[in-house]
């Protein structure tokens, strides 16, 4: 019998999934992020020794599959190949974007567009004939519009704004400060600016934007609009770079979609098309690097 593991290290979390040559998953392990741009390599190297420790693997270990965040810079790869020999891991190994095993687990075939908004935000797609692209994902100077992240940061833009007389009234300064046990806006300051705490704590903001727009907050419903806007252009951008005859999935993927789940809608809304499919995400992406850690058994 033979082994596999299959990981997804996103900017949120990482869960790793031990399988059988079958692909029954056997055991299921979940760490912290594992973003070697934000988190650079020793804390990556630390998340991963945690997460295969965890799923008490036998061994051998027929094969492996990452998916992490972060892998697009240069030289990024072969970086985390070597942290994954100096963790014992030697035998064949796939190392991949995230967004990758996402779309893999939502598509099985591998073939069609995902739109992962967890932390950050990235479109990605394969074509038939095995073409690729991906839009965004540059991290949260350059990108990442209509993430968990971006929804927090500006839910405290507009909370702000609106305190301090520069904005139109909005209930999500009083939501924000009745999460964050904070009672003057300095402090909210404060709060946001402080650089010991990671991007998560700002992301975990995105779910008040959802209650306030549900109460009829006009300045959360604007911003879950422009969010579908930024990631349906996204998932357009991707689909005017590829070829698809007929008629494909657009995956929908990551944190951000279970806190705000009307984000779907308004994506949907955007993206309907007899030519696709917009479906969000039911399994774990990590099931996604499991079936390409099968791939490499054949």
């Amino acid at each position: 019998m033979s082994f596999v593991i299959g990981i997804d290290a996103g900017g949120t979390k990482t869960v790793g999934l031990l399988a059988d040559e079958s692909g029954k998953v056997l055991s299921k392990a979940i760490s912290g992020s594992a973003n070697l741009v934000i988190k650079g390599e020793l804390e990556v190297e630390k998340v991963l020794f945690d997460v295969i420790e965890s799923l008490e693997a036998p061994e051998p270990i027929a094969a492996l599959c990452l998916g992490i965040a972060g892998i697009g810079q240069p030289g990024a790869e072969e970086l985390i190949r070597g942290v994954l020999r100096r963790l014992g891991q030697r035998q064949p190994v796939r190392v991949v974007n995230d967004a990758v095993v996402a779309l893999v687990a939502g598509a099985p075939s591998g073939v069609g567009i995902v739109v992962a908004s967890g932390t950050g935000s990235i479109a990605y797609g394969v074509d038939p004939s095995g073409k690729t692209a991906r839009s965004g994902g540059w991290g949260y100077l350059l990108g990442d519009e209509g993430s968990a992240f971006w929804l927090g940061h500006y839910a405290v833009r507009h909370a702000i704004r609106a305190v301090d007389g520069r904005g139109p009234a909005t209930t999500l300064y009083d939501l924000i400060c009745s999460k964050l046990s904070i009672t003057e806006p300095v402090a909210l300051v404060e709060w946001f600016y402080d650089q010991e705490y990671s991007r998560n704590r700002v992301a975990n903001l995105a779910s008040l934007v959802e209650t306030a727009s549900l109460d009829g907050d006009e300045a959360a419903e604007d911003l879950l609009d422009q969010a579908g806007g930024h990631l349906a252009r996204a998932a357009r951008a991707v689909a005017d770079q590829l070829t698809f005859p007929g008629r494909h999935p657009i995956v929908l993927s990551g944190g951000a979609f279970k806190a705000c789940p009307s984000l779907i809608r308004r994506l949907q809304g955007r993206l309907a098309s007899p030519d696709v499919e917009v479906r969000p995400l039911e399994a774990e992406p990590a099931t996604g690097a499991v079936t390409l850690a099968l791939e490499l058994l054949q």
